[in-house]
């Protein structure tokens, strides 16, 4: 049998960690076996250590995209796959990455088709965010990381509308029907991740449409490169001491000190996400460019020993957003809490160099 690979792609802060999560918990509630495969530019990632707690099989890509380093997705696949084949696997790339149907989907349909079926690519948006895009405007980004993003629902087969519990049911079929006029060749869906809702349509289609990558987008690789390259790129793990520290408060002011440090600087956050985990559960939050979009979920509760890690993705420098990220995590210690850096990486992302890509459609 083969495994049904779904790859879901989407802009920085569309909520995919949240779909995959949600999406693995209700396809195993029907007894198959679902693997996750994360990706990102470097290790010490928070969308891996969350789906982890989940008790779903997770294999990691970091380093590079999964364009990039093709092989390493390849070997993520193998991984979860090696003591049983999944029935499902659903892949997330890299926030900031496009031309997947190019550089990933064309050749796993040529060269794996014996062991893989691969669904349409879906892609994940923002209902703000694709609101901006579809008004001519850059949903408060830089023109060319703009580019990305609309790239990137160029070349869907399925747009997956996220968030719809921020919405009014007539302002998501609006949305929907603005979104079908302007790419008419994808299929497009409104869910939320967070509740769940939708989610089952969606699936239903990935699982069962046999055709994937079924149109190519144009994309240059100059403007690519720079919609990228304008972002600072940090990820952290950071081991955490107190007497009795409250996790979900830490957590929640660290956010919120983040966000006003880059607003001040009119910076565009593509998202910010943290986990604290304790022996005691975990908390995660997240923000992204939306003003209230301050997400809180779960709980450390309170006690002596944590470890947070965190991943920023900022429109500055990266020695500027690494020397943020530490004077915030260093206030912390005003509380009485010794925070200490095991692993912080800071960089702007290289130009994508795919292993393949594809001018043409295969099957």
């Amino acid at each position: 049998m083969k495994t049904k690979l779904i790859l879901v792609g989407g802009f920085l802060g569309a909520g995919k960690t949240t779909l995959l999560g949600e999406a693995a918990r209700q396809l195993s509630q029907t007894g198959r076996k679902v693997g996750l495969i994360t990706n990102d530019q470097a290790s010490e990632l928070v969308d891996t250590v969350y789906l982890e707690q989940t008790g779903t099989e997770v294999s990691e890509v970091s380093g590079s995209c999964f364009s990039c380093n093709f092989p390493g997705f390849m070997e993520a696949i193998d991984h979860v796959n090696a003591h049983k084949p999944a029935d499902i696997i659903i892949a997330e790339p890299v926030g900031s990455c496009t031309d997947l149907s190019a550089t990933i989907l064309q050749p796993l349909k040529e060269k794996f088709a014996d062991k893989l079926s691969v669904a349409p690519l879906s892609v994940l948006v923002d209902p703000r965010q694709l609101t901006d895009i579809l008004d001519g405007r850059t949903a408060g980004l830089h023109p060319s990381a703009a580019y990305i993003l609309r790239k990137q629902l160029e070349e869907a087969d399925l747009i997956v509308i996220n968030k719809t519990d921020l919405l009014t049911p007539l302002a998501v079929e609006i949305l929907k029907k603005r979104t079908a006029e302007e790419w008419p060749l994808a299929s497009v869906y409104a869910i939320s991740a967070k509740t769940g809702e939708g989610l089952a349509a969606w699936l239903h289609e990935a699982q069962q449409r046999t055709r994937a990558g079924t149109h190519l987008a144009e994309v240059d690789y100059d403007t690519y490169a720079e919609g990228e390259a304008v972002l600072g790129w940090l990820n952290a793990t950071i081991e955490l001491q107190s007497q009795g520290a409250d996790w979900d408060t830490l957590g929640r002011n660290l956010l919120n000190s983040l966000r006003s440090r880059f607003d001040s600087l009119n910076a565009a956050i593509g998202h910010v996400k943290l986990l604290i985990a304790t022996d005691k559960g975990y908390v995660i939050g997240n923000i992204t460019g939306a003003k209230d979009s301050l997400d809180i979920r779960e709980s450390a509760g309170t006690g002596r020993k944590a470890q947070l890690t965190l991943n920023a993705r900022v429109q500055m420098e990266p020695d500027l957003l690494e020397g943020i990220v530490k004077e915030e995590i260093a206030k912390a210690q005003a509380d009485k809490i010794t925070a200490t850096i095991a692993v912080l990486k800071c960089l702007k992302p290289g130009r994508s160099n795919p292993t393949y890509r594809y001018g043409t459609i295969v099957g």
